[in-house]
């Protein structure tokens, strides 16, 4: 990549961070030669992620320097969803785009739609200049859902604010409950902590409907059905309150609303929780007698058992474990899910976002989760006007989005105008009008907040802007010229929204712009004492004498009897080791490393269908069917099958992937996806002939 006048010049190291929706947001160090990016390594000094980076991140140079990457703006010049484009000029791209987005906008803002999600966290390339852009245009405002909102409203209704304790300390917990999470594979830097902890005599048990990489390297799995978390938790208080395993000081002084959860879980034997869940009431007994007897105990949960009807109930009640033990007076105990709360008195976030151009207008907001159905819909009083135009950035929904049939009817909408921000051609981008090509973590300047730790981040450009590329920001803001936006925001560089990011009351912006990161002021034991950001500053364990309870999921057994009984398996999608979300999926090494896509089914299950590893199956109900290979695997549970995600549909079997089976029912709290709350059957596929 370099020439050999360049390999003589001296190696630059540039900071940055990890862009990826990932946890552990680590801090990044670009080895630079003559202009090129030649290396990316991790930070050792960066106290969280110390110097580790995941074998996908590792690669990024493959990624800057791809031979696919989109690297001119490009006109489609077939179909929607043809992929088929032109190159043309940015002036071509944006004049054509301000355009036709000004005509939309005389009739009614509110018909643009900007989509997005977390294809870069940075506070600039995600929702910096976009925001003021879409505040002051008046578009449609996103209801943001599509990962994790279920527990975000969970954790804020319990604890105030989606808060937690400190990844570091995890390293000195007795017992790490992993809940919902196979950290091995997307919070590789937690998992370091959770060794040192098991190395040091900690016991770890995994909950998770399957058995993966990370339930392999546990002392105990508990492989429950999904959605049946909450009635998990719920026994264990009812064995925590039976053994009288509880610290009544920290309830009584820390916790509001106890009485109303204490009466619930004493409706929860272990024995009924273990029939909901699908396991031993023993292992409900032991886990409680092992969490209620072992001082410091931590949580880690994640974003797996959020995508279930009663996500929100069930996070809440495991937020409540740690209150009902004390375990948040130690600094290794508690709980962490995300760490996300602790940063908006950090981050300037109406300085960025401006959502004072607003004006005072209220737009009506677009559920992220339904765009399926958002996008099919006709004007009505109920949804307001039919949405004509689509800005997509740092998002894939066309793959990402549940029941993907319904998104790929929106997006071929002839009268849709589409544009994608974008590094390729996505199963998003094949069905846009404009691609224009956006710079990737090496080219651009970002700010980072993190959701798996408490540090502030900085990421400088290590290179310049490959081809044609420009930064989201830059995108926005060559738009907004010409959409004759003339506030003086709009102006701002990519450099100043970097570098004013963080208030410099909670962040010392010297110290970051020289180390690249630093932690948030915060004591290391946040809640010992109670504190919580809730109004009353206590945990609230219940609201107005309502406990949460254990909400069954949309398609089981318990809420729609018929339908479990013509689709018998249920299905989660968890992500394939070697992609994140819908990222890396274009990545040759790595695809190759996941081969096809693949469905984990139980010998039980696969032996009474007829199905062998490698058969390829098709997976199918009411919304549609899938192709895939089955893998026979102990990492399935009996009755429920693993379909690994998030393939791009172009590189399915038969053009399709797992979303093309889930539906866009929602949580009970958060407005999320259920995508893990989907019922299914597989059958063999006969081989063609002569095959």
């Amino acid at each position: 990549m370099t020439s050999p006048h360049a390999a003589q010049l001296p190696v630059k190291i540039v900071r940055g961070a990890c862009p990826h929706d990932c946890p552990d947001t680590c801090a990044l160090q670009v080895s630079v030669q003559g202009g090129v990016a030649i290396k990316v390594q991790g930070d050792p000094e960066h106290p969280p992620t110390h110097g580790a980076l995941c074998t996908k991140v590792s690669r990024y140079t493959e990624r800057s320097y791809d031979p696919t990457r989109v690297l001119t703006p490009l006109k489609r010049s077939g179909p929607k969803g043809s992929g088929q484009f032109l190159p043309c000029s940015w002036d071509e791209a944006l004049d054509a785009i301000a355009t036709r987005l000004k005509s939309i906008a005389a009739r009614d803002p509110e018909a643009i739609l900007p989509y997005s999600y977390a294809g870069t966290m940075g506070l600039v390339q995600g929702d910096g200049m976009a925001a003021r852009f879409f505040h002051r245009l008046g578009a449609s405002l996103l209801d943001r859902t599509i990962c994790a909102s279920a527990g975000g409203a969970a954790l804020t209704a319990a604890y105030g604010g989606k808060l937690g304790m400190h990844t570091e300390f995890f390293a000195e917990s007795r017992l790490i409950l992993i809940w919902g999470s196979n950290s091995i594979a997307s919070n590789l830097h937690f998992w370091t902590f959770a060794q040192q902890a098991k190395r040091a005599g900690a016991r770890l048990v995994c909950i998770d409907p399957r058995k993966t990489e990370t339930a392999e390297k546990c002392h105990h799995h508990i492989a429950l059905m999904p959605g049946t978390d909450g009635a998990l938790a719920l026994g264990l208080m009812h064995e925590l309150i039976a053994h009288d395993w509880l610290d009544h000081d920290y309830l009584t002084h820390h916790v509001e609303g106890w009485p109303s959860l204490r009466e619930r879980a004493l409706q929860w034997p272990p024995e009924r929780a273990a029939a909901v869940c699908g396991i031993g009431a023993d292992e409900v007994r032991q886990l409680a007698r092992d969490y209620g007897t072992t001082k410091p105990a931590a949580i880690r949960l994640n974003y797996g058992m959020q995508r279930v009807h009663g996500a929100g109930n069930a996070v809440r009640l495991v937020a409540m474990l740690p209150c009902l033990t004390g375990a948040w007076r130690h600094r290794a105990g508690g709980l962490l899910m995300s760490s996300s709360g602790w940063f908006p008195r950090a981050r300037n976030d109406a300085w960025l976002q401006r959502p004072d151009l607003l004006a005072g207008r209220t737009p009506r907001t677009v559920n992220m989760s339904t765009i399926g159905d958002d996008l099919n819909r006709e004007a009505s009083p109920a949804f307001g006007p039919k949405i004509e135009a689509l800005v997509v950035y740092n998002s894939n929904p066309v793959a990402v989005a549940p029941h993907s049939g319904r998104v790929v009817q929106g997006f071929r909408r002839e009268d849709l105008f589409t544009v994608v921000l974008e590094h390729f051609l996505t199963d998003t981008a094949d069905h846009a009008d404009f691609v224009l090509p956006a710079t990737t973590q090496l080219e651009h300047w970002d700010a980072h907040s993190a959701y798996g730790h408490t540090y502030a981040m900085l990421n400088e450009p290590a290179i310049a802007p490959v081809g044609q590329a420009r930064s989201n920001a830059e995108i926005f803001r060559l738009l907004a010229a010409r959409m004759g936006f003339d506030e003086a925001c709009f102006s701002d560089s990519d450099e100043t929204l970097a570098r004013g990011a963080f208030r410099p009351d909670w962040v010392d912006p010297a110290r970051l712009a020289a180390r690249g990161w630093v932690r948030l002021n915060l004591p290391d034991a946040p809640f010992a004492e109670g504190g919580f950001a809730t109004a009353s500053g206590r945990a609230v364990a219940s609201d107005d004498g309502v406990a949460p309870d254990h909400v069954p999921n949309h398609e089981c057994a318990a809420s729609a009897p018929a339908l479990a009984r013509r689709y018998p398996l249920a299905m989660i999608s968890p992500p394939a080791r070697h992609f994140l979300n819908s990222t890396f999926v274009n990545v040759p090494s790595l695809r190759a490393a996941e081969k096809e896509p693949r469905l984990e089914i139980h010998a039980l299950d696969a032996t009474a269908r007829g199905i062998a590893s490698g058969d390829k199956v098709r997976v199918f109900n009411d919304r549609g069917s899938y192709l895939c290979r089955a893998d026979v695997s102990e990492r399935a549970r009996p009755g429920v099958v693993n379909g690994l995600g998030i393939w791009w549909r172009k590189f399915g079997l038969n053009g399709t992937n797992v979303n093309e089976l889930t539906h866009q029912r929602l949580t009970d709290m958060g407005r999320a996806p259920s995508f893990y709350d989907c019922l299914v059957d597989v059958a063999p596929v006969p081989p063609e002939p002569g095959a």
